[in-house]
C-alpha cells in the first residue's frame, strides 16, 4: 500500500484524514499486549532512561499508566506516542508491575 503524501486534491485529502483516524476510545486487552522494557543511555548524556513500549492504549489510559508507573518507581518521566519513560534504571521495577497488571513483558 502506498502512502499518500501530497496532494492538490481537496477531496482525496479529506479522504485521506478520515482513513487515518484511530477511534481514541479505543484500549486493546492488557493480555494481548507484549511490551518491551529496557534501559536506554543514548542520546541523554549517559543518564539511565527506562523505556516501556509497545502500548495499544488511548493517549488518555497512557497517560494514566504512566502517571501509575511514575509513582511506584518514584521517578519522573513522561508519555510519548506509544512509549512510557520513566528517569533511572527501573527496568525491574516496569517489569514487575505490568506484569501484575496482566501484560506480556519482554526485556530487551
Amino acid at each position: 500500500m502506498a502512502k499518500l503524501v501530497w496532494t492538490s486534491d481537496p477531496e482525496e485529502a479529506r479522504n485521506v484524514r478520515e482513513q487515518g483516524k484511530v477511534d481514541p476510545g479505543t484500549d486493546a486487552d492488557a493480555g494481548k499486549q507484549t511490551i518491551r522494557v529496557g534501559v536506554d543511555r543514548k542520546r541523554r548524556a549517559g543518564k539511565a532512561v527506562t523505556i516501556a513500549s509497545g502500548f495499544e492504549l488511548s493517549a488518555e489510559s497512557l497517560n494514566k499508566m504512566a502517571v501509575q508507573l511514575k509513582k511506584r518507581c518514584g521517578a519522573g518521566g513522561t508519555a510519548k506516542g506509544a512509549e512510557i519513560e520513566i528517569q533511572g534504571d527501573h527496568a525491574d521495577t516496569v517489569a514487575t508491575e505490568l506484569s501484575r497488571l496482566g501484560y506480556k513483558v519482554k526485556r530487551v
